[in-house]
């Protein structure tokens, strides 16, 4: 319940640009099923991240071997480019975060939150700036794989 109560507010939280009259883009689905975009660099002993949308920041990555649920929404407003993205992956919640901290921290993001609550993650960073951020919640699921929900925004 908590999960999906999780994903309701992030899923608000993206289609409220589009409530405030701001330009919201859905990414049609390449045959893939991934952007299609160049990989980004990965840490040691991992594989290389697709950009989670177009034009998402390169902290906005998929976790290697991530199978979407649907495609990334874009929006752009004040705050800059921004989006929301869901995916399962076959790596823990601990992995999921960890690799999103490293991508953080590469940008120069600084990390504002971490929550831990049972088995499910959540992590944040944000810039100097406060404008560029990051957001993600890692939940196991009963299947054995892991729920993403990755939110962010570029920044003015």
């Amino acid at each position: 319940m908590k999960r999906m109560m999780a994903a309701l507010a992030l899923s608000a939280a993206a289609a409220l640009p589009a409530a405030c009259g701001r330009e919201v883009d859905e990414a049609p689905p390449p045959a893939s099923g991934l952007p299609a975009q160049a990989p980004v660099a990965a840490g040691p002993g991992e594989a290389a991240g697709l950009p989670a949308a177009p034009d998402a920041p390169a902290f906005a990555v998929l976790y290697p071997g991530a199978s979407l649920d649907e495609p990334g929404i874009s929006a752009s407003g004040p705050m800059g480019q921004g989006g929301l993205v869901t995916y399962t992956t076959d790596a823990g919640p601990d992995a999921v975060i960890a690799f999103y901290r490293r991508q953080a921290e590469a940008a120069g993001l600084s990390s504002v939150m971490a929550m831990n609550q049972g088995e499910a993650r959540a992590y944040g960073a944000a810039g100097k700036d406060g404008g560029a951020n990051l957001q993600v919640v890692a939940s196991p699921t009963e299947g054995g794989t892991t729920s993403v929900q990755l939110s962010w925004s570029a920044g003015a």
